[in-house]
């Protein structure tokens, strides 16, 4: 989690693309190739093959267009190349992005746009309680109910996407408090166990963790749901009593705080009130990371998450952050593929960056916090052929 980047959670709102109407917003200007700092620099072969996963799942399901424009139908011809013809290097596959797509600078209406990073944590679990491992990772309960208009009640917080079916109605659900309390004890929710408290927060925020059990399986774990309540991130929380200075709010800074004031643990915790549930999945491919709201793996280094009511899933984006070197020592200047979105990313020129699975990833998300310009790859025929 990066600092003031939010809860993290998976959307599964995927619909078709309702294209028709739509033109590309004012915030997108055109650009050259050229203009783009570090893009001939770059390895294209990774971002294309993180491309290419979309270009598959698209078959079973579209993604919706997003408001700036970048209509989803407008990708059918280079996610159709992408399938049938990949190339097989690098200098390839940048003549591929080149062929397909035109840049343009995305602007941000803040300014200055901004990544923050996200990681799959891997921690060690039990999948039964034990005098150590004590911690559980929920899945969704049978009572908790999904929220629109349609069945709102009369004076409910309209925030609230998910509430407790009760013989009187629909009421707010537990939040953190209250379940780690034990207002969801002895219904079986129990998905595995952990041993740190902390360790389970940060899977919350992250939203997906790998599990190395016990008993010797790899699992992961991924959002399934949530209690509903807005997210207070400690950092926030913290920074605003005076315990640590907003400026070194990391990750790192937060759990080092948390480990030498283990009695203040669940007074800091438990003003976020929104609380996570998971569902368990496998670990198909090692190398990469869980499938998140673009229905397709993440790739670490090259899959970035971003505000899904602007932007189209499968777009990529050259994103130009000098003064982050966090993932390989370099400028970071990479071309990404938007694939997942957070509750916190919002604004058009918004990205999370996900750096991998594992401790080393998260010390590199931990720290990201990075201002970025950001192009995004407009197909062509949106572009005017520019």
């Amino acid at each position: 989690m990066s600092p003031g980047s939010g809860q993290r959670f998976r959307d599964n709102d995927m619909h078709s693309s309702g294209d028709a109407g739509v033109s590309l917003s004012p915030l997108l200007a055109a650009k050259t190739f050229a203009d783009l700092p570090g893009w001939a620099g770059d390895d294209h072969l990774p971002a294309f093959e993180a491309f290419r996963r979309s270009a598959f799942h698209i078959l079973t399901k579209p993604y919706r267009s997003g408001a700036l424009g970048v209509a989803f139908g407008a990708f059918a011809d280079a996610y159709a190349q992408a399938r049938e013809a990949p190339p097989q290097d690098g200098a390839q596959a940048r003549a591929f992005f080149e062929r397909h797509f035109a840049p343009m600078l995305v602007r941000s209406e803040t300014g200055t746009g901004l990544v923050t990073g996200f990681y799959e944590p891997q921690v060690e679990a039990s999948p039964v309680r034990t005098a150590r491992f004590t911690v559980p990772l929920l899945s969704r309960p049978a009572d908790l109910v999904d929220v629109d208009d349609a069945n709102r009640p009369a004076g409910m917080d309209a925030y609230l996407a998910f509430a407790r079916r009760t013989r009187d109605g629909l009421a707010e659900y537990f939040d953190r408090g209250a379940i780690e309390r034990g207002a969801l004890a002895g219904k079986g929710l129990e998905i595995a166990w952990l041993a740190d408290k902390v360790d389970a927060f940060f899977i919350h925020v992250q939203g997906a963790a790998r599990l190395v059990m016990t008993d010797g399986r790899l699992c992961r774990v991924t959002y399934a749901a949530k209690s509903g309540q807005r997210f207070t991130g400690p950092g926030k929380v913290l920074s605003e009593a005076g315990e640590i200075p907003l400026a070194a709010v990391t990750m790192q800074s937060i759990r080092a705080w948390f480990k030498a004031h283990p009695e203040r643990v669940d007074e800091i915790l438990w003003q976020n009130r929104s609380y996570i549930f998971f569902r368990e999945a496998e670990v198909a491919q090692a190398s990469l990371g869980p499938i998140a709201a673009a229905k397709v793996p993440l790739t670490p280094g090259r899959s970035m998450a971003v505000d899904r009511l602007l932007h189209t899933f499968g777009t990529p984006f050259h994103i130009d952050a000098p003064t982050l070197t966090a993932f390989d020592g370099k400028p970071f200047r990479r071309l990404m593929i938007a694939q997942d979105t957070g509750s916190a990313i919002t604004g058009p020129a918004r990205g999370d960056l996900f750096a991998g699975s594992g401790d080393a990833a998260g010390e590199i998300a931990g720290v990201v916090r990075n201002a970025a310009e950001f192009y995004a790859l407009v197909p062509r025929t949106l572009a005017g052929g520019a």
